[in-house]
């Protein structure tokens, strides 16, 4: 659960807000796609090209899908992130998943 008084839903929400300024490319999944055959099972990101996507899987936590973006976010988009200004709360998020700092 995120902590400093962001619910995951609004760590979720500042986090898709910030991937679409960053220009990945984010896909969740309806209820109705996550059903079909070979479709992803959880959240994950992945480089398609010279694209990174993301796709967040509906029945993941809002906590795991959170984690997925900010770890995105660390891992390839570090620039857009330093240049910006990122709320206190967001930015601790992103740093306490950043798999550079593990």
């Amino acid at each position: 659960m995120a902590d400093r008084g962001m619910l995951d839903k609004d760590l979720l929400e500042a986090l898709l807000e910030l991937a679409h300024e960053a220009e990945l490319e984010v896909r969740i999944l309806s209820n109705h796609a996550a059903a079909a055959e070979n479709a992803p099972t959880q959240s994950a990101a992945a480089r398609v090209g010279a694209r990174i996507w993301v796709v967040l899987a509906p029945n993941d936590p809002a906590e795991h899908q959170a984690r997925v973006l900010a770890e995105t976010l660390a891992r390839h988009r570090a620039e857009f992130l330093e240049s910006r200004f990122v709320a206190p709360a967001l930015r601790d998020f992103i740093d306490r998943v950043d798999p550079r700092e593990h």
